[in-house]
């Protein structure tokens, strides 16, 4: 027989912890030079902006545009959940997405369902 541990009982690796479930994604728009918003889902937003604004792995979108300037920031669980909460805010006309950054509506009434019980707005000022 084999004496090797049992999977479930390992200590998974960061990437493994992400895999099943332990990460937090936070869905994250973006005002670009422009005036645009841009939306968008990550664990660490604030690299994930690096990444956008230094060219490499960003947004095809974002190239040019910038400089970009994070208006809205809220964390919603699980990948499946924000990538969700994302494509719904996709959908959402330009006022409705301003009224969002303004904080004059939540996440929650923009989607219409709940986007998490965990869910906490940061009201990212500068809309």
């Amino acid at each position: 027989m084999c004496s090797a541990t049992p999977w479930r009982l390992a200590t998974p690796d960061p990437v493994a912890r992400h895999a099943l479930g332990d990460s937090n994604y936070s869905l994250y728009m973006l005002r670009c030079h422009d005036g645009s918003l841009y939306t968008g889902i990550a664990i660490d937003v604030a690299k994930r902006i690096a990444e956008h604004e230094s060219g490499k792995r960003g947004a095809k979108y974002l190239r040019g545009r910038g400089p970009l300037r994070l208006v809205f920031q809220q964390s919603l669980g699980d990948r499946s959940t924000a990538t969700r909460a994302e494509y719904k805010v996709k959908q959402l006309d330009r006022t409705q997405k301003e009224a969002l950054v303004a904080g004059s509506v939540s996440l929650t009434d923009c989607l219409g369902e709940p986007a998490s019980e965990d869910s906490q707005a940061s009201g990212v000022a500068g809309g």
